[in-house]
């Protein structure tokens, strides 16, 4: 073990050669790294040597023994002081206790009383260096663990664990430093029943998650952990818009794994929040729509913000979380589904209720849920309870199955209620957009782009309901509405190609005549000649 290391101050040369020699320093464990010959020197020495301990004299020049103590202790409160004074200097030393001096000794220095003094010295330094080494080892294990001890905390939070009163302190002792000011969870869920042949699906899972820490990671900043067997991300956002780019992010890498790796990844993002705290909210909208990759497939991204309403929060109150499967099967529209989810309510209904109290009032309380479910909703439920007048009254009453065939019933309407919503909103964003192209059509940089932007809507979820609505593509959809103005202008006007080519929104005419040529099957100037002189 490294020797602890000695300053000696004394304004007499003597004094120090008769110490340095007198003293076995190797057999005590220290080494004399330097001298001084008063305390200024002092001072200059121990900033560059960083002694473990300074043995000075008290009266010196320029700076006596008792200031230099009071600078080091100040400077460099972890050196050990040791004072020399002569007989009549010592009730003057005595009144400097308050400078935690390590000992007092009086001239002539005797060897082995200045023995015994540092043996003592040497225990208490070998005390401070195993505290100082137990430390860094408890920092170095922190550290180690802080990766384990983020993971766990983000899995609290996702999961409501995490009281208000404890979130600062956490974020601040697990070193997290997300400012926000909004933020978002996106879920990406590896399929284990789409795997490429020879490949184990952990390991694809493991390969899906490497490169969402590459590609992703890079782009956004983000919190990255797995739960459940899905790769979870918390993001930071700038705006409430980004939403829109990261769902377009997360469906690019779905797709590109999809076409390099052979991995059906599908992501589901979750609403936008202003406060990570309640980040366990936009993780139960990322389930939610990750579950919706049964109606618009797998291998892409789906922003539950934009497959809702935009009106609807969908998710479900902690009161009724014993519905849940009920309600999320109301959100999917499966009949057969909810038929199942019916049926397993009523026999959790019949198992549970062991009087007659109880089964009115678990009966009253399934009203209840339903109640809240279609307020959260933005639904009257009064509308769809299958002519059931007063249902806190009438429900408790029904036998087995009538109660099973109205839960169904009702749940079965909601949920094409919803789907109705849905597809409205559906159409609605579609008629904006088609009458974006009517308005901008000539504008050069209109594209996918600048129409989701306007929208507030990711590429991905707009490509699919634009195709699914009208049976074409955006771009094709925006060229075919060019093309036909570019038709009627050639055959009601005289200008030349290159200037109905600006008024439809190409700057470059070669490129424009080519685009013609592939819609009409013929160029411009010919399509004039033979439908004018046909």
């Amino acid at each position: 073990m490294d020797k602890y290391k000695v300053l000696l101050v004394d304004d007499e040369e003597e004094v120090i050669d008769v110490i340095e020699h007198k003293i076995h320093w190797d057999m005590l464990g220290f080494e004399v790294v330097g001298s001084a010959n008063n305390g200024v020197k002092a001072l200059e020495l121990s900033e560059r040597l960083q002694p473990d301990v300074v043995i000075t004299d008290i009266k010196m020049p320029y700076m006596d023994g008792l200031e230099l103590s009071r600078r080091l202790n100040n400077e460099y409160p972890n050196i050990h002081i040791i004072i020399f004074t002569g007989f009549d200097e010592f009730e003057y030393a005595k009144e400097a206790v308050h400078l935690e001096i390590e000992e007092y000794m009086l001239k002539p220095i005797n060897a082995l009383e200045l023995s015994d003094c540092l043996k003592r010295l040497k225990n208490t330094l070998d005390i401070e260096r195993e505290e100082k080494l137990n430390v860094k080892k408890l920092e170095n294990y922190f550290n180690d663990s802080l990766p384990m001890l983020q993971m766990n905390l983000f899995i609290s939070l996702i999961e409501g664990r995490v009281k208000e009163s404890d979130y600062e302190k956490f974020l601040s002792a697990y070193q997290i430093n997300m400012r926000g000011p909004y933020y978002c969870c996106a879920i990406f869920h590896t399929s284990e029943h789409h795997v490429p042949e020879g490949m184990n699906p952990l390991l694809l899972s493991m390969s899906v998650e490497r490169e969402i820490k590459d590609r992703i990671l890079s782009e956004w900043n983000s919190q990255i952990f797995t739960y459940l067997g899905n790769t979870v991300l918390i993001v930071e956002l700038a705006s409430e818009d980004t939403v829109a780019q990261l769902t377009d992010t997360c469906d690019r890498f779905c797709r590109w794994a999809y076409r390099v790796m052979g991995a059906v990844v599908t992501a589901g993002i979750g609403r936008c929040l202003d406060n990570l705290f309640n980040i366990n909210n936009s993780y139960d909208g990322a389930r939610e729509a990750l579950s919706y990759r049964v109606l618009y497939g797998t291998g892409r991204a789906i922003n539950i913000g934009e497959i809702a309403p935009k009106e609807q929060e969908i998710a479900i109150q902690s009161e009724d979380t014993k519905m849940h499967d009920l309600f999320k099967n109301i959100h999917l529209g499966s009949v057969d589904a909810i038929k199942k989810s019916a049926a397993k309510e009523i026999e959790k209904l019949h198992r549970n209720a062991k009087t007659v109290s109880q089964y009115n009032l678990a009966t009253m309380e399934m009203v209840g849920a339903f109640y809240r479910f279609c307020a959260n909703n933005f639904i009257d439920f009064n509308e769809f309870c299958c002519g059931v007048e007063n249902p806190y009254e009438k429900v408790p009453e029904m036998d087995e199955s009538t109660l099973t065939s109205w839960i169904t019933e009702t749940a079965t309407a909601i949920a094409e209620e919803l789907k109705n919503a849905r597809n409205s909103t559906s159409r609605r964003l579609v008629t904006d957009a088609q009458n974006i192209v009517r308005d901008r059509y000539m504008e050069p940089n209109l594209s996918l782009d600048t129409v989701c932007s306007d929208l507030g809507v990711s590429n991905s979820y707009f490509s699919s309901v634009f195709k699914k609505e009208t049976g074409k593509s955006f771009v094709s959809y925006l060229t075919d509405y060019r093309m036909e103005h570019a038709a009627s202008l050639i055959l009601e006007t005289n200008e030349k190609s290159y200037k109905i080519a600006e008024k439809v929104g190409y700057l470059d005419a070669n490129y424009f005549s080519y685009v013609f040529k592939k819609s009409f099957g013929v160029s411009p100037s010919k399509y004039r000649t033979e439908h004018l002189n046909g």
